[in-house]
């Protein structure tokens, strides 16, 4: 016998449509439905009808072989053969984590093919491998944020097995596995509706109402959302999740589901024997997300978008958007020894106040620090990456503040050889009228910044998914080889000092000269110099001599105290 159960308190009938056959399902307690079927097989395909309407995918499907419109199939997680029993994960201090999304880290675009390259990303030196989201999604192709069955597999990119199959290979590489994950809304075409309150409009994000975590019939809402997160970490093993947006989950209650959440991951853990972790992203610069509680939600890290922001703006010169805040040496030095650029200060940007102190004692490694992302590279009008427009000694000074930063570094797939392909916004919406719709809005958004009809790549035509796919051949042109020989060395600096794994940040000094556009950053024995100037330069360090551990450019010397720097270059010197 299969049993199947589905949620839907306001239902008055709930029939089982399995095995060619459509049978009522009994109500249970807390609006539980309920039914078998003798015939019903491990991969039968079913659905569910509610009060005569039309058949509706399982929202806790763990398999969705059509997408996430069409028929639900059984999945039996015990049926796949691990490898990886003696793997207990790794902890975030000390690793590197390096983003990409399967569909376009190599041309077939699928798990199996992303296999062939573990090896090597373990030559990079990456701890952690980080996938863009891979809950089913309409179409084949997108970036993933707008999953709408958050149990299953996207299908195209290798379904339920594929993934597992990634993990164990991973994993027999001594490679964790990060699952960017999406709670804050469900995509457009969804019918959870249908089933009962998942969604509330007492509260409102940017793709509409919000989840339901606090408002009547909040308590199932919750159970289906931590279920599918703890699922990801058990049965398919995942080391881990990254979690979109946070800033756009509405919870009012005295325990916030972030927090649930974290508690849960960490009981799982203790029973598992392994290490899990969990990563905010949250443009809200609050520390409390990363403490313990019951200060703080107990969340192992968050992104640092204004580390990102200072960064960048320092070295390309941006300052629109939210670039305007940053530019100056002062902001990058404040990032490196606070974190956040705003932490209670104005943001000209935002046109008020923003953000909150990290307190004392907070490691540095609970913060992600990185040069590029899928959004800061994706949400561009063109999907330019920073090479595009950066020479590439600036964007080697760039990569060498992140990987020698206080912060957990992350890599974008790509930029660690200055890959030429852009990375787009794209889509494959079924619906013409919703994909006319993402096209026009797209074009809608950025005609407001200036760019003109035609300019901007349409997210629904296959030429911009395909423009997107990284072209691996270039690693190994001149200029790409040198870029990826500096990453290479960085990594293995970073592994092989533990100043750079130290995550006080009442370790870290921070000199700089404005005018003159050079900075120093002490980190114990450690000198990270810095010369943004466009003439060579010779920049105090603090230390009567040195060793020169790594230089972006040749020309780097050490005497006198000093460090004679060539123009637009970083140095790491052993004082």
């Amino acid at each position: 016998m299969t049993a199947f159960r589905v949620w839907a308190p306001a239902a008055g009938r709930v029939e089982l449509a399995a095995a060619g056959q459509l049978r009522e399902m009994t109500a249970g307690p807390g609006g539980w439905w309920s039914a078998t079927a003798a015939e019903a097989g491990a991969d039968v395909r079913y659905a569910f009808r509610l009060d005569g309407g039309d058949l509706l995918a399982d929202p806790r499907s763990p398999r969705q072989p059509d997408g996430p419109g069409g028929l639900s199939q059984r999945y039996d997680h015990a049926g796949f053969s691990w490898t990886d029993g003696s793997w207990r994960g790794r902890p975030l201090r000390g690793g590197v984590i390096y983003e990409l999304h399967v569909g376009t880290f190599t041309a077939a675009g699928t798990f199996d093919a992303a296999i062939e390259r573990l090896d090597y990303l373990v030559s990079l030196g990456i701890d952690f491998v980080e996938l863009m989201p891979v809950a089913s999604f309409p179409g084949s192709r997108g970036w993933g944020y707008d999953g709408i069955s958050l149990w299953s597999v996207h299908e195209p990119y290798g379904g339920p097995d594929g993934l597992k199959r990634f993990v164990d290979a991973c994993h027999q590489r001594g490679l964790a596995v990060l699952l960017d994950v999406v709670y804050n809304h469900v995509g457009i075409g969804n019918r959870l509706a249908d089933f009962g309150p998942y969604f509330t409009e007492r509260h409102l994000t940017p793709w509409g109402p919000a989840v339901n975590f606090d408002q009547p019939g909040s308590d199932e809402v919750r159970a289906f959302v931590i279920g599918s997160a703890l699922m990801w970490l058990r049965d398919y093993h995942a080391d881990g999740l990254r979690l979109d947006a946070v800033h756009a989950i509405e919870d009012h209650r005295a325990i916030h589901v972030l927090e649930e959440l974290a508690g849960q991951v960490s009981s799982l853990a203790g029973e598992l024997g392994r290490e899990l972790v969990l990563i905010a992203e949250s443009d809200a610069n609050d520390p409390r997300l990363v403490s313990p509680p019951p200060a703080g939600y107990g969340i192992s890290a968050q992104w640092s978008d204004d580390f990102h922001h200072a960064v960048h703006a320092a070295v390309t010169g941006e300052r629109q958007g939210y670039y305007c805040d940053f530019g100056s040496l002062a902001a990058l030095a404040r990032t490196l020894t606070r974190v956040f650029y705003h932490d209670g200060t104005w943001s000209r940007f935002r046109g008020r106040s923003h953000g909150r102190p990290v307190p004392a004692g907070l490691g540095a490694d609970r913060f992600i620090g990185f040069l590029q992302d899928h959004d800061q590279v994706g949400n561009r009008a063109a999907g330019d990456r920073i090479g595009a427009r950066t020479p590439l000694a600036l964007v080697k000074v760039a990569a060498g503040l992140v990987l020698t930063a206080p912060f957990t570094p992350m890599l974008f797939m790509g930029e660690e050889w200055g890959a030429s392909t852009p990375w787009q916004y794209f889509t494959d919406h079924p619906d013409p009228r919703l994909g006319r719709a993402v096209s026009d809005g797209r074009q809608a958004e950025f005609a407001a910044h200036g760019w003109q009809p035609g300019q901007i790549p349409d997210p629904q035509e296959p030429a911009t998914f395909e423009r997107s796919g990284l072209d691996w051949s270039q690693a190994a042109a001149p200029q790409h080889r040198d870029l990826l020989a500096w990453y290479r060395e960085l990594i293995a600096l970073r592994h092989s000092r533990p100043e750079l794994t130290e995550p006080s940040l009442d370790q870290v000094r921070v000199a700089y000269d404005e005018s003159a556009r050079w900075l120093v950053v002490r980190r114990g024995r450690l000198r990270i110099v810095v010369s943004l100037g466009r003439v060579p330069q010779r920049v105090e360090i603090g230390a009567a001599g040195g060793l020169v551990l790594a230089a972006s450019k040749p020309g780097v010397s050490v005497a006198g105290g000093s460090c004679s720097m060539p123009p637009e270059s970083l140095a790491v010197v052993l004082a």
